[in-house]
């Protein structure tokens, strides 16, 4: 456990380094790969959060989803149960600053998307190994939800976010693909 907060810690610090530029054009790397993925164009429905601003900026590829006539779900944490659900917003305006200053749907304005309704499942973390597994914020939410999920499952990543090793627990559930700023990963256990 505390080899995976050492890693946490240090890679944070990685992402905080970034200059606003870098970030910038990997960013848009990382979209462009995305947006050419065959699993992406071919998904109508996707589960996708909106990113802190360390992560890979999401809000220009929901607006990409949304262009493209796809259905957005943005996840709803319940920190008591450390569980969480999708809901499909229309509008950033149907989001409000929540649990640990993340935004998430406003749950009366927004409607609840099933874990089986999804096509693509865009998965949060802040390391990585080519295996899929990941280092995620600590909460567990995500190896939750995605227990026995049938939809496509990746993550975006910065290429020096991928790792040799991470330490992997039982209930670690791997993405099936990264999308990294030199490209499209298939992670193969």
């Amino acid at each position: 456990m505390d080899c995976k907060r050492e890693l946490r810690r240090r890679m944070v610090d990685r992402l905080r380094q970034l200059s606003p530029a870098e970030k910038q054009a990997y960013d848009r790397q990382i979209a462009a790969y995305l947006y050419r993925w065959r699993q992406w164009q071919e998904a109508k429905v996707v589960a996708i959060t909106i990113a802190k601003e360390t992560e890979v900026d999401t809000v220009p590829i929901i607006e990409r989803a949304w262009q493209e006539g796809k259905t957005v779900g943005v996840p709803k944490c319940n920190p008591m149960t450390k569980t969480m659900t999708f809901r499909q917003i229309a509008s950033f305006a149907q989001l409000e600053k929540a649990y640990a200053g993340l935004l998430e749907p406003i749950e009366e304005q927004t409607t609840a998307l099933g874990r089986d309704e999804f096509d693509l499942i865009i998965v949060p973390g802040v390391c990585f190994t080519k295996t899929g597994y990941r280092i995620g914020y600590g909460g567990g939410y995500y190896d939750r939800y995605l227990q026995g999920i049938t939809a496509t499952t990746a993550a975006l990543a910065y290429s020096f976010q991928v790792v040799e090793d991470i330490p992997v627990e039982d209930h670690d559930v791997p993405v099936e693909f990264m999308i990294t700023d030199q490209g499209v990963i298939h992670c193969e256990p």
